[in-house]
């Protein structure tokens, strides 16, 4: 099932994608609630529910004139209210990648634990205007995830449950103002600045039921379920980055056992997968300069068109914007 949220009489409606149409949840039943966040709280009673009226629709037993046209929706994060949002560090590939061009080696801390820090998650967003200020653009970077929610409430949950505690999953997009994020992190915390302004999810959440046939093994030593999914991304049409989801090295399963540890993990909390190797321009420049000193870097500039796109997740379209404001808090800086 793929799940969705637009805006509908300026208010956040719940929607299922069938067949490049939207239906509003209550279509399928008139139980279910036209909000995600509700949705998700009582997944158990409302999936199944929703799931029977899907394939009626599918066989062509309910007839619905209501539905819309995909393109016709102004959606929104598929979660647009996430009670908290988390970003794993799970792919090997891309630290390696991203050590190795500061030349420093890999730290072997990576394959000992999954790590995760907390981001701004009022500042999730889903397809349409990213908005930065002028900070935001010394050195604005994409960074390209998958990401899941959780449906299910949980307390030390074991890795071999943890994949019944997955609504579904989703692009992310992790903006990142590498020069603020640099700045702070020097003082050994962080990040922080520079992520803050934007998360993007979407376009919509695919349910594990519809990924089965993608489903792969974890990596050795690994526990929980993998998904052999392509993963890409275009700057203004020309594809600058490609892997794939079954390179995930730490699982989905993995993260949420060790961010569930003490702590209750909540329906409506957002995981994302930390960044795909050549999944940012930070990692692609830093391999560009390693290879050839004169190799000119490449940001994200007002104006840029970033389109992701994840193997049955759907495409993820946005637009840098540059906000009406000078302000900068990189010129603040205090002298001694």
């Amino acid at each position: 099932m793929k799940l969705l949220s637009y805006l509908k009489e300026e208010r956040e409606q719940l929607g299922v994608l069938i067949n490049g149409r939207v239906y509003d949840m209550e279509v399928l039943h008139p139980d279910l609630p036209n909000s995600m966040n509700l949705f998700l709280n009582y997944w158990d009673d409302y999936f199944p529910i929703a799931q029977a009226g899907e394939l009626l629709i599918k066989e062509g037993k309910r007839s619905v004139n209501e539905a819309k046209a995909y393109n016709e929706v102004s959606l929104l994060a598929p979660v647009p209210f996430p009670a908290s949002c988390r970003d794993g560090y799970a792919f090997r590939q891309h630290v390696a990648a991203a050590r190795r061009n500061r030349k420093v080696d890999m730290i072997p801390q990576f394959d000992e634990y999954p790590i995760f820090y907390f981001t701004n998650h009022h500042s999730i967003q889903g397809p349409g205007p990213i908005r930065c200020m002028p900070d935001h653009f010394e050195k604005l970077d994409f960074e390209l995830e998958a990401a899941i929610v959780i449906c299910k409430h949980g307390r030390n949950i074991r890795a071999k449950d943890a994949d019944n505690h997955i609504g579904g999953l989703m692009i992310m997009n992790d903006m990142s103002a590498r020069t603020l994020q640099m700045e702070e992190m020097l003082l050994n915390l962080g990040p922080a600045k520079g992520k803050d302004f934007s998360t993007v999810i979407g376009p919509w959440l695919i349910t594990l039921d519809e990924l089965a046939p993608k489903q792969i093994a974890a990596k050795p030593n690994h526990t929980g379920a993998n998904w052999n999914l392509k993963m890409t991304c275009k700057v203004n049409g020309i594809q600058v980055s490609e892997g794939n989801l079954g390179d995930m090295d730490w699982t989905f399963a993995e993260i949420i056992e060790r961010a569930s540890y003490g702590v209750d993990l909540y329906p409506g909390d957002v995981i994302g997968s930390g960044t795909v190797g050549t999944g940012c321009f930070l990692e692609l420049n830093g391999t560009g300069k390693l290879n050839n000193p004169s190799y000119q870097e490449q940001w994200l500039q007002p104006g840029d068109e970033i389109e992701m796109e994840i193997e049955e997740l759907g495409i993820l379209h946005n637009t840098i914007v540059k906000e009406e404001d000078d302000w900068s808090i990189l010129k603040q800086k205090k002298q001694a």
